[in-house]
């Protein structure tokens, strides 16, 4: 991978091919864990798989379905978009078939990652989620964990959504999780946007990601919904929410450590901000789903 923007900025639609908007495999990334692929079904249709040395989550975005593994079907309920609710969601680990059908349509996020070990197939519902509300003030945002510090068993997966109030600031300060120390992990990322609409069409976001000195990187860019940014190394923050449009975006994360730990640093220069949060109050918008 040779981080310039080209390399990290995947434009909406650009890596997908038929019933998938977004294919992004760690060849795709050019590292060696994380992958995203997000799936259009119209209603009645069904799309096969094979996980092959991956593992993955089947992640309602929007609409229901069925997943046929192994013999066995699974019916996730879903929800009816990102803003309005969390939801239930489905593990398949590496070297399996899956079948997924959708009676009345929907979108269907598979975040991924490269396994070591092969582990069961796992229906969790959304009483699984662990939902978290961050920062304060107008740098509040809600987290919801489907595999990350909830007792989800996977084997290099970590994967979670935040909710971001239109005019907020979230992932800040900005923070990097590129190396294995006592304080980090070692975790590529993947950043996956939706914006919710106005009364006049969609809104937009910001998105930075920059390095240190010895690892150099840059990306300050207007997002959309349907885009991708790919996170190698370097800090990553603030992502900003326009006035008036909410943000959605999916963090799926893998790096070679099988401890399912997420840990990051914070950006010295800006660590002081978390000091003045215990002085304000979460935005009262959130939680926006439940």
């Amino acid at each position: 991978m040779t981080d310039n923007n080209e390399d990290i900025y995947v434009a909406a639609n650009s890596s997908g091919h038929g019933d998938f908007s977004v294919d992004i495999s760690p060849e795709r990334a050019g590292w060696g864990f994380s992958g995203l692929k997000v799936l259009n079904l119209a209603p009645g249709e069904k799309q096969e798989l094979a996980t092959g040395p991956d593992e993955i989550l089947v992640l309602p975005l929007s609409g229901s379905c069925d997943v046929t593994v192994d013999g066995k079907d699974y019916h996730l309920d879903g929800r009816s978009g990102v803003f309005a609710e969390i939801t239930d969601f489905l593990y398949v680990g590496r070297n399996e078939a899956p079948t997924i059908t959708s009676k009345d349509g929907g979108r269907f996020a598979l975040p991924s990652a490269r396994a070591s070990r092969a582990l069961p197939t796992q229906y969790y519902g959304r009483d699984k989620v662990r939902v978290d509300l961050r920062g304060a003030g107008d740098c509040s945002r809600q987290v919801n964990n489907y595999a990350l510090a909830n007792g989800v068993e996977t084997s290099h997966l970590l994967c979670c959504e935040v909710l971001t109030p239109g005019g907020n600031w979230s992932s800040y300060p900005a923070h990097k999780h590129d190396e294995t120390t006592a304080d980090e992990r070692e975790l590529e990322e993947i950043y996956y946007f939706e914006i919710a609409q106005g009364p006049t069409g969609e809104g937009f976001a910001f998105h930075r990601t920059y390095g240190t000195p010895d690892r150099p990187i840059e990306l300050t860019k207007e997002v959309h919904s349907g885009d991708v940014v790919l996170i190698p190394h370097g800090y990553h923050g603030p992502t900003v929410a326009a006035p008036g449009y909410d943000l959605y975006y999916l963090n799926v994360m893998a790096g070679p450590a099988e401890d399912l730990v997420w840990m990051s640093t914070d950006d010295p220069h800006y660590h002081w901000i978390r000091d003045t949060w215990e002085h304000e109050a979460i935005d009262p918008r959130l939680p926006m789903a439940h």
